[in-house]
Order: structure tokens, then sequence, then C-alpha cells
């Protein structure tokens, strides 16, 4: 395998690098560790006997744009300089690990299949997952409880939406042998899905596709923002999506007296720190770990919102910090804030 060439900007500062726009980044996916992944992708569906490849480049995010057999990869995870720069900056990096990458490409490639077979304008399609034009929701409540869907990508988002739902079965068909599928779900009514994507598979794999677009969709080539511009933008989109519903318990532990601006923020106190407070919490209410993820995310996203600061003992902070974790997570379980954002 030939060397890779390093990034000319791989040793520069935070500062010099947000000022570069993504586009002059000179990024080539066949230059990066997502090769290999891609590499791995089709080799699983050359195992399978698929005829189909879906075609990826590099783009702002993971999406799969309606209508094309194919989809795009976020430009922060070619390299750990623009992950680091991703984490800093959100909550956290999806697909920046090997394993998580892979499962987020074999999802995304259960809906380019979708849109290279057209899949989902079948009756029977439609009857067993839905409506793919059901509109989708800002917010799902996923039941963790639920054997009507495979469990695959975190958040149980199998149950946002059909065509998540479908894509979520496909990536368990895809990655696992059929003895191993029909064990792990047997029993369950989500197996009927798995089936229905079994026999599928088997009809279309041999043939070639009807759609055959190689469109890229916002290639980072065009993407003509600095890298700090792109960051604020998309914080600027999710701005306020935080409910001030915690200010009251965040404003008793952390402060946002300009006089302590020196100290670490909140927010990356509580992300440092969300394992042990996490583990708290569980322990001693028993409640289930997803759960304590909404509400973690939530109340860290507002104290970035307010710019609050951690001041005081980290021991003591992580205790009081559980307190109303707990109180919050109580909450949210017994009321309609127990809802998912897509």
């Amino acid at each position: 395998m030939p060397r890779r060439k390093r990034p000319y900007w791989e040793e520069w500062t935070d500062e010099e690098l947000l000022e570069v726009r993504i586009c002059d980044l000179e990024l080539d996916l066949d230059q990066t560790w997502l090769a290999e992944r891609r590499d791995a992708l089709y080799a699983s569906l050359e195992r399978r006997g698929f005829r189909f490849r879906p075609h990826m480049w590099l783009s702002n995010d993971w999406f799969t744009p309606d209508g094309v057999p194919g989809f795009a990869i976020p430009f922060y995870i070619t390299h750990p300089r623009l992950a680091q720069l991703e984490k800093s900056r959100a909550k956290l990096v999806e697909g920046a690990t090997r394993d998580e990458c892979l499962a987020i490409m074999r999802h995304e490639t259960g809906h380019a299949l979708m849109n290279a077979y057209r899949i989902h304008w079948r009756r029977n399609w439609q009857k067993r997952f839905g409506k793919s034009t059901q509109k989708y929701p800002k917010y799902y409540r996923p039941n963790p409880a639920s054997r009507q869907y495979v469990q695959h990508l975190r958040m149980f988002y199998a149950q946002s939406h059909p065509t998540e739902d479908f894509a979520e079965t496909f990536a368990v068909w895809l990655q696992s042998a059929q003895g191993a599928w029909r064990k792990r779900y047997g029993g369950w009514p989500a197996l009927k899905k798995l089936e229905m994507v079994d026999e599928l598979m088997a009809e279309l794999m041999k043939k070639r596709p009807p759609v055959r677009s190689t469109a890229k969709v916002d290639p980072v080539q065009n993407l003509r923002v600095t890298l700090e511009e792109f960051w604020d933008e998309r914080e600027k989109a999710s701005l306020s999506r935080y409910p001030a519903v915690y200010d009251g318990d965040l404003l008793k532990i952390f402060s946002n007296d300009p006089a302590h601006r020196h100290h670490p923020l909140a927010s990356t106190f509580l992300r440092e720190n969300r394992a042990e407070i996490r583990r708290l919490v569980a322990h001693c209410t028993g409640e289930f770990n997803y759960l304590l993820e909404q509400v973690l995310d939530e109340m860290i996203g507002r104290s970035r919102e307010l710019k609050l600061r951690a001041v005081g003992r980290a021991n003591r902070l992580r205790i009081e910090f559980a307190i109303v974790l707990t109180a919050n997570t109580l909450h949210f379980h017994y009321s309609r804030r127990n809802w998912v954002e897509l």
C-alpha cells in the first residue's frame, strides 16, 4: 500500500487551522483511513454476492441524498486533528472509530441501496416498514424495550422513521450471518423484517440497479467556508435548542460570574466527568443509560449556551450535579420530554 501523504496543515495550531477553508484542506478519501473502511464494506457486499457498490464522497456530515445510490462522509473524521476540533465544538464525533465508522457505513448503504433499487416503492416494503414519504419528525420517542425494531446504531435509531428502520435492519442483516441474526432476534417481531430483507436481497443482489447516478451533493471541493465558519454556523443552527428548564439547577452548581472566566467551562467539566456521573446516577436510580444520556446532553448543551464555569472542588461538583441529574432524569422519564431530537 502506498504511503499516505501527510497534510500540510497537520502541525498547525487550532487558530491557524480554523482559518483554512474546507475546500483548501486538500482532502482525498483514498488518502485517509476511511479507504480501508470503505474496502471492508465492499468486501462484505462481495461476500454476500452483491453487484451493487455505493459510491462515497467527503462532505460536511453523514447523509444519503434522496435518489442517490451513494452517501457522504464528514470531512472531520479524515484526520485526528480535524476530529479533535470537532470534539471540542460538539458532544461527540460520529464515526471516528473503526467499528463505529463501519457500522454507520452499513446503515448508509441501506439508504443507498433503497435508492438504487427503488425498494421503498414496493407495496410489501411499505406494508412492513411504512411509507418512506412520512415526514421526518423533529423528535422521536424511543422505547428501549421494544422488540419491533433491530438495534444497531445508538439511541434506538430504527424507531425514528420507516427509512431508518429499513437501513438499520439492512445493516444488521449485512453485519451478521443468517444464523446469528436469527438467533439474536428469535421471538422478536423485528425478525419478520430481517426475513423480508433476506428474501429481498436474494432477489436483488445479482441484478443491476436501475438507478446508477454518481452524483455527489456538497462535496468538500465545493465547501468554501472556513473551519471556523463551518462550526460557528452549525452552533448557530442549534442555538437555544436546549431547554431553559435546567437553568435554575445549573446556576446553583456552576457560575456565570465574569470573575470566574478563567475557570474551566462547566460543559467541558461535565463531558470529562460524564461517565462517572452517569455511573453514580444509574447505580442509585436504575434508570436506563440512554435516558441519562439524553438529559446529560441537554444539560451539557445548556451549560455551554450559558457559558457557565466549574468553580470549586471536582468531587463536590460531581456529587451535586449527580443529584440534580437524578431529579431531572425522573422528570424526563415521566413527562413528554422523553423524546430524542433527530
